[in-house]
C-alpha cells in the first residue's frame, strides 16, 4: 500500500541524491519487501526483493527511485480488485492525518498470481516535522491467512465459533460466531451489555449471573443458552470457555461457542418421545418387560413395576416377581422364566397377581427372542393389566344375563332377524305361542303366521321400512299354535353401527287382541251413542284432547249446513262470530291446563249466513289416570232468550232514566229561581269532568250539590269520597289525602290508602278546602295538573283517574290576597263555580222545606202531623236564617220530637233575634283577619331582626316559638324574608 499527499521530494532536505541512495541501500538489504514514497504518496522506489516479487525489470524506474510524475494510487493496479476500496480507505487516512497505519491487501506477482500481505506504513519527518516521505514494509501473511481460513472454514461446518473475553467485555469474536449470531463479520466483538441484549429474554439474567461469576472464579465453564437473533430467530448456543493464566496473572478467558440448537430440538423430541411412551404406557397400563439370556437380567419399564405394586425403579428379579403372582399362577410364571433364560421362547399368555391388599389383577404378556448385530440374545415383550376388562366382561356377561331375565319376563313376543331378514333370537314366549323352536321358526315363511288378510299390508310395511331404514309400527293377526289368530301390535327398530349403517333389527309383538275386541265393542257403543245424539235437538260436537275434530251430530250439521267431512276437515272458513273467538279461545285454553268444565255464551253461523245465540257447555271426559281423552261440547240455542234480555234491559235502562231524572234532586227541595239556576248548572257540568268549586255559607247544601254532580256524569256507578279539610289536623291531612307508606311517621304501622286513591274512576269532594295547609295546597295542585301524587314517604308516582269537586264557605280571593291561599291552586280549582244561594234568598222555598223535614222525621219518630200552624210558617218565613238549611233542619227535628198534637208548632225561643252581621264582600272572615295581623306581627321582627329568622337575636326568638314553627308560618303567609336584610351599606 502506498499513502498519498504532500508535494514532491525534496532533494535538498534529503541532502540531495546522495541521501535517497543511501535509503534505497539500506532498503535493499531489509529481507522484507520495503519502499518508500514521495509526500504526495506516489510510489517512488521499491527494494529488490519487492521489484523481484512484482517482476519489475532491472532499469524500472522503482527499483531506481527515479520519480514518475504519477498520482499516489496508481499502484493500487498492482493490488487483488477486491482489496482496492479498502485499501484507498487506509492511504487516504494516513495521507489526511499523516500519521502511521497499516493494511492486510493481497499483491499480484510476476507469474501473476496473488499472496497476502500485511503492510505498515511510517512517516519519514524532518527536524521540522515536515513529512519528507513515507516508508512502508510488506510482510508476507498468506500462510497465516490460509491457517485463518482453513479455521474459519472449520468453524463454519461445525456451526462454532471462537472468542476471547475480558472482564471489560470480548476482545475477539471469529466470523462463524457472528454468523452464529446474526451479525455482521466486519463488526467489532460485542460489550457485555450488547451480548446480554442478545440473549433470550429468560435466559437473561441465568447469564448475568454466570458471567459474574465466572469473573469472580477464573474457572472453566460450560453451559447452554438462548440467543434472539436481529431476525427473531431463536438458537441455543453451547458455550465452552477456560480462563488464561500467564505466570499467576489472570488475562481472561477464551473459547468457543456452538450453534447446537439441532441437538437440543433433537434432545427434547427424544425427552418428549419418551414422556409420551411413558405416558401412553400409563393410560393404556401397559409396561414392557424383557431378559438378556446371557446374563439372566431382567428389566422393565416404570409402568411394569407400578402394574406389579412396586415403586418406579425397582429391580427385578424373579423372586420379587414371583412374590406377586397368584398361587394358582405360580408354576406357570416360573416355567415360563426357565424356557426364557435358556433363550429362542416366544409367549403369548395370561396370568394372575395378587395383590398386598388382597385385590386381584389379570396380566397379559406377548413377548419374543430376539438377537442384536453382535448375536446378544433377549427376550422382550409387553405385559398388559388386563383387570379393567376382564371385569368389563364380566360385567356385560351379567349386564347379557340381566337382559336376558329382562326380555323372557316382557309380556310380548320379543324377535331380532340380521339386515338380510334372517332369524336370530327369539324369547321363550315366542317359543311357547308358536309351538316351535327357534330352528324351525327359521325354517317358516311369513305366510305361515300372518293371518292371510293382513299379509300384503304387513310385507308392505316391511318393505318400506327396509328400504328406507325407518322404524315401523303395524298391528296385523298371528296364528297360535292351536290355529287362532290373535291380534298383535309389531314395532320393529333397526340396530346401526358406529358409521349409522343397519346391522340388525329388534321387533316387539304386543298383544292387542283384548284392546281390538274392546275397541270393536266400543264402536259399537259409539255408533249407536252417534244415532242418538243426532236425534238430539241441540248443537253437540266432541273434540279430542287437542281440539282435534271427531264428531259432531245431524242437528249441528244442518244448522251449519255442511257435511260431516266438510266439518271434520274444517273447510268452508269457521263457523264462530268473530267477535267471540278469541274470548272463547282463551277460556278454553284456560280450562285445558286446568282440566276444568265451563260455561260460554257465543254466537254460531246458520247456513243461511244469519248468526244466533247459544249457551255451549265444555265438558272433559278423562281416563283413570286424570288425562283428558275427549271434549264433548253441548250447544243449547238462546236466541229467543237472549232478545227477551236485551229488550228488558233496554226497558230497564228507559226506566232508570226516568227514575234519575225524578230523584236527581231529591234531597235538593225547592223551586225558587235562585235555586233553579243553580240546578241548570248543575245539569250541565256534570257530565264533563271538570273540576268545580261550589261556594256559599255554612249550611246552604254544598255537599247535596256536589253529591247531584256526581250522580249526574258517567262516573255515578263509581265512588262518591267526601273529605272535610277543616275536620283533620293539618298535620295529617297529606296521609289523609294521598295515603302514607309504612313507617314514613311515629305510628304508620303500615301501609295506607289515601282518599284519593279510594276515588279512583270516581269523584272526591273536598270541603271547606280553603283550611288546607300551604304544603297540602301544593300537593293538591300536583294532583290537578299531572293527575298524580306520591304517598307520604314513598317515592313511586301514583297516577289517579279521579274528577275533583271542592267547596268553601270562605272568599278565597280575599285568601290569595293575603297570602293565605294559592293563586294557582285557586284558578285550577275554580274552573267551573258554582255558588249556592242562602236560604234567606229563597224564602219561597221555605215552606216546601219545613213540609219535607216534617215529613221526613216524622215518619221516623212514628207520628202523625197534619198541619203546620200559621204563626209557625211566617214565623219561620221571616227569620233569617243564619245557620241556613241545617238550622232549619235541626230547629224541625227538635220541634217534631217535642210535638204531641198533629199540628207542627215551633217554640219562638228557639229562634235567635240577634241581627245577622251581614259581611260585605271588602270585609275578611275572622280567619283572614288573623292571618293578616299574625303576618303584621312576624314581619315587624323579621324587620327588627334583619331578616334572621334564628339565633338569640333571630324573630323566632323574639315571638317566642320554635324556629321550625316560625319557618312554616313564613311559607304559608308568603313573606319573603330576604327584603328585611340589612344591606352592605346599613
Amino acid at each position: 500500500m502506498k499513502p498519498a499527499g504532500g508535494d514532491r521530494l525534496n532533494t535538498q532536505d534529503l541532502s540531495g541524491q546522495r541521501s535517497f541512495a543511501v535509503l534505497r541501500n539500506t532498503l535493499n538489504t531489509i529481507p522484507a519487501y520495503t519502499w518508500y514514497s514521495l509526500p504526495s504518496g506516489t510510489l517512488t522506489f521499491v527494494n529488490e526483493g519487492y521489484g523481484d516479487y512484482l517482476g519489475l525489470p532491472k532499469d524500472h524506474p522503482l527499483r531506481l527511485g527515479l520519480e514518475t510524475g504519477v498520482v499516489w494510487d496508481t499502484h493500487l493496479e498492482l493490488l487483488h480488485p477486491d482489496d482496492h476500496e479498502e485499501s484507498r480507505r487506509v492511504g487516504e487516512t494516513i495521507l489526511r492525518t499523516g500519521s502511521a497505519g497499516q493494511a492486510t491487501f493481497r499483491v499480484r506477482n510476476a507469474q501473476g498470481g496473488y499472496r497476502w500481505f500485511l503492510c505498515r506504513v511510517e512517516p519519514f519527518r524532518a527536524s521540522d516535522g515536515t513529512v519528507l516521505c513515507f516508508i512502508g514494509i510488506n510482510l508476507d501473511i498468506e500462510e497465516r491467512k490460509q491457517a485463518e481460513f482453513y479455521l474459519s472454514e472449520g468453524q463454519r461446518l461445525a456451526h462454532m465459533g471462537s472468542w476471547a473475553f475480558k472482564a471489560a467485555g470480548f476482545d475477539y469474536w471469529s466470523s462463524e460466531l457472528f454468523q452464529i449470531h446474526g451479525l455482521d463479520p466486519s463488526g467489532k466483538p460485542p460489550t457485555v451489555a450488547e451480548y446480554l441484549a442478545l440473549v433470550h429474554p429468560e435466559d437473561r439474567e441465568f447469564m448475568k449471573q454466570a458471567i459474574e461469576k465466572i469473573s469472580g472464579d477464573h474457572r472453566e465453564f460450560d453451559f447452554t443458552k438462548r440467543i434472539v437473533r436481529p431476525d427473531g430467530k431463536i438458537r441455543a448456543v453451547r458455550c465452552v470457555g477456560v480462563p488464561v493464566i500467564q505466570g499467576e496473572t489472570f488475562q481472561g478467558f477464551v473459547g468457543t461457542g456452538m450453534d447446537v440448537t439441532e441437538q437440543e430440538e433433537l434432545a427434547l423430541d427424544l425427552r418428549r418421545s419418551k414422556a409420551h411412551l411413558t405416558n401412553a404406557q400409563t393410560l393404556s397400563h401397559t409396561g414392557n418387560v424383557g431378559m438378556e439370556v446371557r446374563t439372566k437380567r431382567i428389566f422393565w419399564s416404570e409402568e411394569s413395576a407400578r402394574i406389579y405394586g412396586y415403586a418406579p425403579g425397582t429391580e427385578p428379579t424373579p423372586d420379587l416377581i414371583l412374590q406377586r403372582v397368584h398361587p394358582d399362577d405360580v408354576n406357570l410364571l416360573k416355567d415360563v422364566l426357565k424356557r426364557a433364560a435358556q433363550g429362542g421362547a416366544n409367549f403369548d399368555f395370561e396370568h394372575r397377581l395378587l395383590m398386598p391388599d388382597g385385590s386381584v389383577k389379570y396380566i397379559y404378556n406377548l413377548s419374543q427372542s430376539m438377537k442384536d448385530e453382535t448375536g446378544n440374545e433377549e427376550v422382550v415383550g409387553a405385559i398388559v393389566d388386563i383387570t379393567e376388562r376382564r371385569r368389563a366382561e364380566e360385567a356385560l356377561r351379567q349386564s347379557e344375563e340381566r337382559f336376558r331375565l329382562v326380555v323372557e319376563s316382557i309380556p310380548g313376543l320379543v324377535v331380532t332377524t340380521t339386515l338380510e331378514g334372517e332369524l336370530e333370537f327369539v324369547n321363550r314366549r315366542a317359543v311357547d305361542y308358536f309351538g316351535r323352536t327357534l330352528e324351525q321358526l327359521k325354517g317358516w315363511r311369513t305366510s305361515d303366521a300372518v293371518h292371510p288378510d293382513d299379509l300384503a299390508g304387513a310385507i308392505a310395511v316391511w318393505r318400506d321400512s327396509i328400504e328406507k331404514g325407518i322404524s315401523y309400527d303395524v298391528d296385523h293377526r298371528l296364528r297360535r299354535s292351536d290355529g287362532v289368530y290373535r291380534w298383535f301390535h309389531v314395532c320393529g327398530r333397526p340396530l346401526r353401527d358406529a358409521q349409522g349403517l343397519i346391522v340388525r333389527w329388534y321387533a316387539l309383538l304386543t298383544d292387542i287382541d283384548d284392546r281390538k275386541r274392546a275397541e270393536q265393542k266400543l264402536e259399537e257403543q259409539e255408533m249407536e251413542l252417534r244415532q242418538v245424539l243426532d236425534f238430539t235437538p241441540q248443537v253437540i260436537a266432541v273434540f279430542g284432547p287437542r281440539r282435534e275434530r271427531l264428531f259432531t251430530n245431524r242437528t249441528a250439521l244442518d244448522y251449519f249446513g255442511l257435511t260431516l267431512e266438510e266439518w271434520l276437515k274444517g273447510l268452508r272458513c269457521t263457523v264462530d262470530h268473530p267477535d267471540d273467538v278469541k274470548r272463547v279461545q282463551a277460556q278454553w285454553d284456560r280450562a285445558m291446563s286446568s282440566g276444568s268444565a265451563f260455561e260460554s255464551e257465543m254466537r254460531y253461523r246458520k247456513g243461511d249466513g244469519s248468526y244466533r245465540w247459544f249457551l255451549a257447555r265444555f265438558n272433559p271426559v278423562r281416563d283413570d289416570k286424570g288425562q283428558t281423552l275427549r271434549w264433548y261440547i253441548a250447544c243449547t240455542d238462546i236466541e229467543d232468550l237472549k232478545r227477551a234480555e236485551e229488550k228488558l234491559q233496554q226497558e230497564n235502562v228507559a226506566l232508570r232514566d226516568e227514575i234519575d231524572r225524578a230523584s236527581m234532586f231529591e234531597e235538593i227541595v225547592g223551586t225558587s229561581p235562585a235555586l233553579q239556576t243553580v240546578l241548570s248548572r248543575v245539569s250541565k257540568v256534570a257530565p264533563t269532568d271538570s273540576t268545580v268549586l261550589i261556594t256559599g255559607e255554612t249550611g246552604t247544601g254544598k255537599e247535596l250539590v256536589a253529591r247531584a254532580i256526581h250522580r249526574r256524569s258517567h262516573r255515578a256507578l263509581r265512588a262518591f269520597i267526601s273529605v272535610n279539610c277543616a275536620a283533620i289536623p293539618r298535620d295529617l291531612i297529606a296521609s289523609e289525602l294521598f295515603g302514607h307508606e309504612k313507617g314514613a311517621f311515629t305510628g304508620a304501622m303500615q301501609r295506607r290508602i289515601g282518599r284519593f286513591e279510594l276515588a279512583e274512576g270516581g269523584t272526591i269532594f273536598l270541603d271547606e278546602v280553603g283550611e288546607l295547609s300551604a304544603e297540602t295546597q301544593v300537593a293538591l295542585l300536583r294532583v290537578l295538573q299531572e293527575r298524580e301524587f306520591e304517598r307520604v314517604g314513598g317515592r313511586q308516582a301514583i297516577h289517579v283517574d279521579v274528577r275533583v269537586i271542592a267547596a268553601t264557605n270562605r272568599d278565597l280571593k280575599a285568601a290569595v290576597a293575603c297570602g293565605a291561599f294559592r293563586q294557582d291552586l285557586y284558578y285550577r280549582l275554580n274552573v267551573f263555580p258554582l255558588e249556592v244561594p242562602p236560604l234567606r234568598e229563597r224564602r219561597k222555598d221555605i215552606s216546601l222545606l219545613v213540609q219535607y223535614f216534617i215529613d221526613r222525621y216524622a215518619r221516623k219518630a212514628g207520628k202523625n202531623i197534619r198541619k203546620v200552624d200559621k204563626k209557625t210558617l211566617q214565623l219561620l218565613e221571616s227569620y233569617p236564617w243564619p245557620g241556613n238549611v241545617r238550622e232549619l233542619q235541626n230547629v224541625i227535628e227538635r220541634s217534631v220530637i217535642v210535638c204531641e198534637t198533629e199540628t207542627f208548632s215551633v217554640d219562638e225561643s228557639w229562634l235567635s233575634q240577634q241581627p245577622r252581621d251581614e259581611r260585605s264582600r271588602g270585609k275578611l272572615y275572622l280567619s283572614e283577619k288573623l292571618a293578616a295581623k299574625e303576618k303584621e306581627i312576624i314581619e315587624e321582627a323579621l324587620r327588627q331582626s334583619q331578616g334572621r329568622v334564628f339565633g338569640l337575636s333571630g324573630a323566632a326568638a323574639k315571638l317566642g316559638i320554635a324556629r321550625s314553627t316560625l319557618e312554616a308560618k313564613i311559607r304559608s303567609l308568603n313573606i319573603n324574608k330576604n327584603r328585611f336584610k340589612a344591606g352592605p351599606g346599613s
